[in-house]
């Protein structure tokens, strides 16, 4: 789960990114649409905590699990030590079963020992979801998971999302510019317009938080009010 409120970011003069209010409760899935320029790519980096924001104040479940746009398998390191890279990187004891689990659940069970090199760009897209999914996470993030994929293929894509996000009972948020992603998801945030447009209004509304729960501050934002 996730708050983000009067989140605002500036490069130099130029406002990419304001947002009043955006919040999601655990397991939720929503969908952030927007032309390319909109601050898509902003808002998923400030969620990631790979971004301060100019303004406002974040406060974000852990752990994150994040699918980028550009997949950045390591070229020399096997599917499953990639995997495990992931867990080695948040400081956390690595664990070969969450690795053979996480690829089964994607279907890639047998290319645990295959090279990126060897992968299809399909099989490669799934072991990034593989490795977003290693530490178990509390929010799933994917940055346009269906550019440049037909109409199976991008069906295919969300599908997998949504299911291992669902296993896991992560919140998920999915950024695209791709219309055909827009009837998959019943919560939406559409950027561009600088306004909370009706179908987000989950966004406007008072928080919806779970009394008990597993809550964060990113290290520059304010303290959580109830956590």
């Amino acid at each position: 789960m996730f708050s983000l409120k009067g989140v605002r970011h500036r490069y130099g003069a130029r406002e990419v990114l304001s947002l009043e209010r955006f919040e999601a409760a655990q397991g939720e899935k929503w969908l952030v649409l927007g032309p390319s320029g909109s601050g898509k790519s902003t808002l998923l980096h400030v969620l990631a905590g790979l971004l301060k924001p100019s303004a406002g104040s974040v406060q974000v479940a852990r752990p994150i699990g994040i699918v980028p746009q550009k997949l950045h398998l390591i070229a020399s390191l096997t599917v499953e030590q990639n995997l495990l890279l992931a867990q080695y990187l948040a400081g956390v004891r690595e664990e070969p079963a969450r690795a053979a689990q996480v690829l089964a659940g994607v279907g890639l069970a047998d290319r645990a020992h295959a090279r990126p090199h060897e992968l299809s760009h399909g099989q490669a897209q799934r072991v990034a979801v593989a490795r977003a999914l290693m530490n178990r996470p509390q929010l799933l993030i994917a940055d346009e998971p269906t550019s440049n994929l037909d109409d199976a293929h991008c069906a295919a894509a969300l599908d997998l999302l949504e299911a291992q996000a669902a296993e896991c009972n992560a919140t998920l948020v999915v950024a695209t510019h791709d219309a055909r992603a827009k009837g998959r998801f019943r919560h939406r945030l559409e950027l561009g317009a600088r306004t909370c447009p009706a179908s987000a209004s989950p966004t406007c509304a008072p928080s919806r938080f779970p009394r008990r729960s597993t809550c964060c501050c990113l290290p520059w934002a304010s303290p959580p009010s109830r956590c």
